[in-house]
């Protein structure tokens, strides 16, 4: 398991909304909270992936501030993204401009500014985000250019938001099973998601690094990938197409970012791992053999148990049944 989780419940009641309070205040997110704390409820879970903090969090509706002054772990150094997934915040800048945040919205915020923070005037409703802290001088794009974005709302459902968002949510219900050695990697992979958000909202994507650039690109492909592992007509002309790269280029990128396996063993891969995972579980023990392979891309079936084989050393039909304990329709 990858972070740390606090739930309210866990605390006697008249001390849930202290304990929130500290964790908040110890962290990279708030300097302060004002809050009615009787009957407080909160569910937070920080996850520490090298440089950058990934955050969730469900609460009742809460006031927060946060104060130039008094920050800890050089959090004034730090840029927040948040992600709202249920409820509605209005935010109010020192120009005095109010930004209301609603589900499915990036918010970008600079730790050096202070601003207030409260949930809509007719919200009543837990409130559900999740949210990255990155430090500034990690990220490869001049800095007043990105303070100028401080305050505002972009949507993600589509384009690099779309990306970045799935990626954070993906951490947050993946949490439980990843390991401490993950950690780092997926702190750089974060970084370079926030990178190219931001650039693309700037409409400077060329203000990023090469390498920068690469691996966006890649996870863009590995997101577009998994999404795709069930058609059979899959192939890197398709891919290249669906990114407005050349083949060569997107073979080039892939075997580059992933040390030197092809973009065709991967995919190749991530379906026989999916096929391994339906055949052992026991709501599908019923399906057919040949049906979890077209579910994930392997149309003939001859050809599915010769790769299950060479993958995993035992036929379809054997991992079912080692798996299962039972004969189990072909």
């Amino acid at each position: 398991m990858i972070g740390t989780v606090f739930r309210s419940e866990d605390v006697p009641p008249e001390g849930g909304f202290d304990c929130w309070r500290d964790m908040i205040v110890r962290t990279r997110s708030t300097d302060a909270v004002d809050a009615q704390a009787e009957g407080f409820r909160a569910e937070l879970r920080l996850m520490e992936l090298g440089p950058v903090t990934v955050w969730h969090a469900s609460l009742a509706p809460t006031r927060f501030w946060r104060s130039t002054g008094g920050t800890r772990g050089g959090r004034r150094e730090h840029l927040r993204v948040t992600l709202l997934l249920d409820g509605t915040m209005s935010l109010t800048q020192q120009s005095g401009r109010e930004t209301v945040l609603g589900p499915h919205e990036l918010h970008l915020a600079d730790g050096a500014q202070p601003f207030p923070v409260r949930p809509h005037p007719q919200e009543c409703r837990s409130l559900t985000g999740v949210g990255v802290n990155v430090p500034k001088a990690l990220l490869p794009l001049p800095p007043q250019r990105v303070q100028d974005l401080s305050g505002r709302g972009f949507s993600a459902r589509e384009g690099t938001g779309a990306l970045l968002a799935e990626f954070l949510v993906g951490l947050v219900r993946q949490a439980d099973v990843l390991r401490p050695c993950d950690a780092s990697r997926l702190g750089t992979t974060v970084l370079d998601l926030v990178s190219a958000w931001l650039s693309h909202a700037l409409a400077g994507e060329s203000a990023l690094p090469a390498e920068s650039v690469r691996r966006a690109l890649s996870e863009r492909i590995r997101a577009f990938v998994r999404g795709q592992l069930h058609d059979p007509e899959l192939t890197p002309a398709v891919i290249a197409a669906a990114h407005h790269i050349s083949l060569s280029h997107l073979h080039r990128v892939f075997t580059e970012e992933s040390g030197g396996e092809t973009l065709a063993a991967w995919i190749r891969a991530r379906r026989l791992e999916q096929a391994h995972r339906d055949l052992a579980d026991p709501a599908l023990r019923t399906t057919p053999i040949h049906t979890v392979a077209a579910r994930w891309g392997f149309p003939r079936a001859g050809d599915f148990t010769r790769a299950f084989r060479c993958a995993y050393g035992l036929s379809p039909r054997e991992h079912r049944q080692q798996s299962l304990g039972d004969a189990s329709r072909p």
